[in-house]
């Protein structure tokens, strides 16, 4: 049960990381807004997933807001060699239900720096814009987050929630390394981009791994998918996430929970493999 039996992928030529991360959004209060019940637990559990071998954390700025990061930090600092930690900037949360799209230059260059101070870093490894700002041109957001990049405080940059065409106008600013897009079994909408990625090595991290909301155009796929979880025994979240795995190289999933029994219960995914056959009955 460890993040090494995955294999490996390298995001932006020199950070070689275990390829099934942890998505650090639930450790977080209900509906992702404040602190945890157990901030102890939190704790434990990030600690927990590191003894697992993930050495890729994937948190944002607008997870509490600012818990994830901040709980990080306690859990992790003075962070492990070989460890990657990723952070997104771009969404401000006004209230529990809210998360408002901001891609202003000057929001940026503070949430970054703001995110470096609650880290505990001096650069950011990975730093993702969270999503375009329909009220900001997209060459001004990335522009930014560029100069931020030269000024030295962030190594790498991806982005989140694009499409191809969004890419394609982003890596014309900069170099982009990763993308975040929603992604599972039931919704591959975002398959344009994972070529790019495959074609361009670029990693692709998946949200929304497990598939919960099924679009009708995949809910064969969903099914196939759980009747196989059901003959090898196994929980869905384990054969979602080997599914992901098997589904592209280029694939970096970061499965999130705020349960170390959970966690653990992912972590086996690494062990499941699927024949040529299978792939092709899930479609």
């Amino acid at each position: 049960m460890s993040s090494t039996s995955a294999g490996t992928i390298t995001i932006g030529g020199d950070l070689t990381v275990n390829r099934l991360g942890f998505g650090a959004m639930r450790i977080t209060g209900p509906g992702i807004w404040g602190d945890p019940p157990d901030p102890a637990a939190a704790r434990r559990l990030l600690q927990r997933a590191i003894e697992l071998d993930v050495n890729f954390i994937d948190t944002a700025d607008s997870y509490g807001p600012q818990v994830s990061e901040r709980l990080v930090a306690e859990a992790l600092y003075p962070y492990p060699d070989g460890l990657v930690i990723a952070t997104k900037g771009g969404i401000v949360r006004p209230s529990a239900d809210q998360w408002v799209r901001d891609g202003r230059p000057v929001h940026l260059r503070r949430a970054c720096l703001a995110s470096l101070k609650r880290l505990k870093l001096q650069r950011i490894d990975l730093y993702q814009f969270h999503a375009i700002d329909p009220a900001v041109p997209l060459e001004d957001s990335l522009g930014e987050i560029a100069r931020l990049q030269a000024e030295g405080f962030i190594r790498h940059v991806g982005v989140s929630n694009f499409d191809a065409d969004e890419l394609a106008r982003a890596r014309a600013i900069v170099e982009v390394v990763s993308v975040q897009n929603r992604y599972n079994v039931s919704d591959r909408s975002s398959d344009p981009v994972l070529a790019i990625c495959e074609r361009d090595g670029l990693a692709f991290i998946p949200w929304s791994p497990l598939s919960q909301a099924p679009r009708d155009d995949r809910a064969g796929a969903r099914a196939a998918l759980e009747s196989w979880a059901a003959r090898r025994e196994v929980s869905f979240s384990q054969a979602a996430t080997a599914w992901l795995l098997a589904r592209s190289p280029a694939m970096l999933p970061i499965p999130g929970t705020s349960s170390i029994e959970h966690l653990q219960d992912n972590s086996l995914a690494v062990t499941l493999r699927f024949t040529p056959q299978e792939i092709l009955e899930i479609g």
